[in-house]
């Protein structure tokens, strides 16, 4: 456990929070009392298809009502685009982003023609189709206002890394990353300014972060992240992956599935107390 270690807690305001969320929650604040440190919420909303206000507001809320406290402000990614387009526009600098003006059914016919399609932990893996035009083509689509995503080119990126490249799990040591198998990740999407990827660790750099702390779902992202945080010259925090909270199905508890609210818990009678405990706490 880092001395003074600062963790956060950043949900996405998709929806109201979970059991799941507040155990998340509880376990960073929990890390963070013990090493004397600093518990932080970020508010994880440049979706704006799916982000609403008045999730945002309830996530404050349920938090509060579950006897957490956390160091003011909260971060809500939505205000501070610009910042995001900078560390893109560092990435660019290095050769190391190019525009992918595939849409998802071009991806998948692609896919389909070459038959069986390797994956990566976020999916099928982009074959590189727009990694092969010329430049010429490029800045000819991009003047001419076609939509376009950028992409991390991870051979290029790999090559500029270091080859040790590890992060510190807590209570398993240095682990060696491989973030070979994503492949060329999406750093910014046509629809979205930039991806969960740069932002959170963009974030988690600005912020102070030094321990990490999410499900163990996100662990495979991890590598990855390392690699963004190398090419960047952010700092390197250590990392705390927790187990899921699972439903009666023993699927994890999900939004999408309508795993049951705090707010719906709370309107039911529950106390804080026992909310907590059903949580794991």
């Amino acid at each position: 456990m880092p001395r003074g270690a600062v963790t956060r807690f950043a949900p996405s305001p998709t929806g109201l929070l979970h059991l799941g969320h507040a155990h998340a929650a509880i376990f960073a604040a929990r890390l963070a009392e013990a090493a004397g440190g600093r518990f932080l919420l970020r508010l994880e909303d440049i979706d704006p298809g799916r982000c609403r206000p008045e999730y945002a507001a309830a996530t404050g809320q349920d938090l509060a009502w579950l006897g957490l406290d956390w160091e003011g402000p909260v971060r809500v990614q939505s205000a501070h685009l610009p910042e995001y387009r900078a560390a893109l526009d560092r990435l660019a600098g290095q050769g190391l982003l190019y525009p992918c003006f595939c849409t998802r059914a071009d991806i998948q016919r692609e896919i389909a023609a070459a038959g069986q399609a390797p994956h990566g932990p976020d999916g099928a893996l982009y074959p590189g189709t727009c990694r092969r035009l010329a430049p010429a083509e490029r800045t000819a689509r991009i003047a001419g206002g076609e939509a376009h995503a950028l992409r991390l080119d991870m051979a290029v990126a790999l090559a500029v890394a270091p080859a040790d490249l590890s992060f510190h799990e807590l209570g398993e040591g240095w682990l060696r990353c491989d973030p070979g198998p994503f492949g060329d990740v999406v750093l910014a999407r046509k629809e979205v300014p930039a991806s969960y990827h740069l932002c959170v660790t963009h974030d988690d750099a600005l912020q102070g972060v030094t321990l990490v702390t999410r499900g163990v779902d996100l662990k495979p992202a991890t590598h990855l992240h390392r690699l963004l945080q190398a090419l960047l010259g952010w700092p390197e925090p250590a990392y705390a992956h927790h187990g899921l909270l699972l439903g009666a199905d023993g699927k994890r508890l999900a939004k999408r599935d309508g795993a049951p609210t705090l707010r719906a818990l709370r309107e039911a009678g529950r106390s804080a107390a026992a909310v907590r405990a059903m949580a794991g706490w």
